[in-house]
Formats: C-alpha cells, structure tokens, sequence
C-alpha cells in the first residue's frame, strides 16, 4: 500500500513539473483551496503586472522646442528623442511660436491647444508642460497665472495623472532678465502646486553663444541663434532624460 502511495504521489509530481508555469499554479498540497484562490487571483494579478510593465503614457505641450519648427517633424524634437530614451509612449501637443500667454500669431495659447489637442484623449500617466520661452515679454505673474489654469484644467480633466512643469529653453548661456523672471515665476508656481520642476536655464543645458563662438551653442544651436540643430535636439533630450530620472518621474503611473 506504501509503495502504490508513493507511486501515485511520484506520478502527480511528474504530471506538475510537465505543465506550462500557469497551470502548474494549481498544483499545490490539497488540491482544491489552493487552486480556487489561485484561479480567482489570476485575471486581477495579470492586469496589475501589464500595467507595471507597459511604457508609461506621457503627453507633453509645448512650444517650437517640443513639435519643431517649419521644416522640423515632432518625432525628430527633443521631446520625442528623450521618450525614446526613458521607453516612454508619447503624445505631442502645442505649437510653434506659442507660450501661456503668447498665442503665436494670433493662434492659441497653451490652454486652447491643450484642449484641442490632448485634453479630449484618454488620461495619460503624466503630462509635462514646457513653456515660457515665447512669453519671456509678458509679466511673469500673468504667465504664472495662466500655466496656473492650464495645469489645473488638466488635474480637472484627468484625475490621477501626474504632473510637471518645465521652464524655458534658451538658445544661449545668457538669457535676458525678463527671461530669467518668467523662469522664476513658474519655478515657485511648481512649488505652490507640489509638482516637479525642470529648469533647463539652471541647468545650463545651453552654455555660450554662436556669435562668440563659445560653449555648446555653437554645435546646438541653429544660425537663428534660438532653435535646436539636429544634434541639439538629441543632446537636450539627454539633459531632459537625467533630470527626469533625478527627480523619480522617470517611470510615472497615473494614481487610482
């Protein structure tokens, strides 16, 4: 009786070692409770782990820098380039010549296009909003109040996702006062707000000027001495990618 009792106990063994990982879940002592639970756990356990391992969902609105200016496509921006290096899924939005305040020729600011443009779609993981490089002109707390509204209209539309602001980018080491104002402004408004903050000016992602010849302007920087070249694209999405990664964004998953 012993022996036959080892016998089926061996062969049971044997049939659990031979099947696939999921099935051999319900191979454990006594059978039926073990295998009930693992069952009823599988579906909710299989959705969790896709969602631990799939690309974040990161939408970013922005100006010329983010979607390329004429004769630039959106997949060849910084933006795009530092998705791929972070494994992020990308959506692009904004406009060239646009800002908080700035509309660009009469077109929309931010606000609009983030309506037009993103706010309809399905809610990301995290939006990251760049601006203030075409607003350097407007008072800074007439910027700061309306990166406000757009950053609140997105936590309204899409509970749970995460936020963050980036500054202005410049096209050199140097920008005017009014610049570093608007900056400064939308530096304490991510600071009022509790959201991450990129700041590309202290950074010193762009250093010198194409007219001395000096720091990395000059490789960049295109002649117009304000947009990116093909490599500065690529350099900046490194520089954004670092301070992603430093300030623990890099993998965001939306809340709830």
């Amino acid at each position: 009786m012993t022996s036959r009792r080892a016998r089926r106990g061996a062969a049971l063994l044997a049939l659990c070692l031979g099947l696939t990982a999921p099935a051999t879940a319900g191979c454990l002592a006594g059978g039926g409770p073990g295998q009930g639970s693992a069952a009823a756990a599988g579906p909710a356990s299989t959705a969790a782990a896709a969602a631990r391992t799939s690309p974040p969902v990161v939408m970013i609105l922005g100006d010329s820098y983010t979607v390329g200016e004429r004769g630039v496509r959106p997949e060849t921006t910084y933006a795009s380039a530092a998705a791929r290096l972070l494994g992020w899924q990308v959506v692009l939005g904004g406009r060239g010549g646009t800002g908080f305040v700035v509309t660009g020729g009469g077109r929309d600011a931010f606000l609009q296009l983030f309506e037009s443009q993103l706010g309809w779609r399905p809610a990301p993981d995290m939006l990251l909003v760049s601006g203030g490089h075409n607003d350097w002109n407007v008072p800074p707390a007439a910027v700061a109040a309306a990166a406000h509204v757009v950053l609140e209209r997105a936590r309204q539309r899409w509970a749970g996702t995460r936020l963050a602001l980036m500054g202005p980018l410049w096209g050199d080491g140097s920008p005017p006062q009014r610049a570093l104002a608007v900056r400064d402004a939308l530096r304490n408004l991510a600071a009022q707000l509790g959201i991450p903050f990129i700041d590309p000016i202290a950074g010193r992602w762009i250093t010198g000027d194409r007219l001395s010849g000096m720091g990395n302007a000059l490789r960049y920087i295109k002649r117009d001495g304000t947009h990116p070249t093909p490599a500065g694209h690529r350099y900046l999405a490194t520089r954004l990618a670092e301070d992603v990664r430093r300030l623990g964004i890099a993998r965001p998953r939306r809340a709830g």
